[in-house]
């Protein structure tokens, strides 16, 4: 190679290497010139460890201490209706009278023959004495005058079922008869309910059973009465466990003197368990929950200074495990100590070593019992 071509490639090689040169000073003068992103916005709040009673909730049907739909043994034609809809009644009041004319004159045909056989009898008993009848025939007197009286009493039973009476004292409900209208054997008349006290049922999970007890305190709330709490007491656990869903059927008694609860309605129940304690508090809005796990971002000190000298926040994203909840608040039982700062707000637009100013002027609710914005 001669010395002109060893001094070409040697041009060639200082205009390639000025030129890596000079695009690599650009890049870092573009890098250098790009605007630095902002820190993000976040509302954070500092757990907190609080006094909590931990408590068991459900949700569960009012239904009555006793009911029923009032029906006839027989058919009939209505002559009486003796209350009002909606009326309280005492037990064996008078709901309904069917027509029982015919029924009665039958009673007392039966009433005069059942009379007639114990003048049979009576006389025979007297010609007994005398040897002018025989033994078998005052034997036959009194079967036939028993047989009597038993079809007396079978009659005076046919009469007193065309009067339907209130079985139970309780609030009745609208009936649909009218006087004049015949009715069947099972047809339903009127419904009746004792609703003072009243029960709720409730389901609970088979791995909180252990918790329940009879006689344990009840608290029910109802979303038709806002703001008003009813107390109970655990009346009943049912011996069975729901093989479908794995739950026992729990029944709560409770008094309803202003009979405020009706059957039908679904009440809010809760119960205390277990002795009080002081666990560490988020608002559930601070946590971020993820197929992989649950997750919040710990404020932290980061490497970097702001103008005024102070090191920069950034933010870790630590995984965390939850217990039970009470309102907007959630207990973490691990993965935060109490005194750490936690971001309540603005998560998504996070991830490890974020930069982070903190706003707290509008932050998210954090009330243990929590009420609807109207009220």
């Amino acid at each position: 190679m001669t010395k002109r071509m060893l001094i070409m490639l040697g041009c060639i090689v200082a205009l390639i290497a000025v030129l890596v040169l000079g695009f690599v000073l650009y890049i870092k003068k573009m890098i250098a010139s790009a605007p630095k992103p902002f820190p993000q916005t976040v509302s954070t709040i500092k757990a907190a460890s609080v006094e909590w009673q931990p408590q068991l909730t459900s949700v569960g049907t009012v239904t009555p201490f006793r009911g029923v739909d009032v029906t006839s043994e027989i058919d009939g034609l209505v002559r009486e209706i003796n209350f009002m809809s909606g009326q309280t009644v005492k037990q064996n009041d008078v709901l309904f009278r069917l027509n029982a004319d015919a029924d009665i004159a039958q009673l007392h045909a039966l009433e005069a023959s059942a009379e007639l056989a114990a003048s049979v009898l009576k006389r025979d008993e007297a010609q007994l004495a005398v040897e002018g009848v025989s033994q078998a025939q005052v034997d036959a007197d009194r079967a036939d005058l028993k047989s009597k009286h038993a079809l007396v009493e079978q009659q005076k039973a046919l009469v007193e079922k065309k009067t339907i009476r209130a079985p139970f004292p309780g609030r009745l409900g609208i009936t649909a008869i009218n006087r004049g209208q015949f009715i069947h054997a099972g047809d339903k008349l009127v419904s009746l309910q004792t609703i003072d006290p009243i029960y709720v049922n409730f389901n609970v999970p088979q791995r909180q059973v252990a918790q329940l007890k009879v006689s344990q305190m009840v608290n029910i709330t109802s979303d038709a009465f806002p703001g008003v709490k009813f107390a109970g007491k655990v009346n009943a656990i049912n011996p069975i466990i729901d093989t479908g869903t794995r739950n026992v059927l729990v029944q709560a008694k409770l008094g309803n003197d202003k009979s405020l609860l009706l059957p039908g309605m679904f009440a809010n129940v809760s119960l205390d368990v277990g002795e009080k304690g002081r666990y560490i508090v988020l608002p559930q809005a601070a946590i971020t929950y993820n197929p992989y796990g649950s997750t919040v971002f710990v404020v932290k000190s980061g490497d970097t200074k702001d103008e005024k000298g102070k090191p920069n926040l950034i933010v870790k994203q630590v995984f965390i495990d939850t217990g039970m909840t009470r309102g907007d608040q959630v207990v973490i039982t691990k993965g935060i100590a109490a005194g750490d700062e936690v971001v309540t707000s603005g998560q998504l637009k996070l991830k490890n070593d974020t930069n982070i100013v903190i706003d707290n002027s509008v932050v998210p609710a954090n009330d243990a019992n929590p009420h609807p914005q109207e009220h």
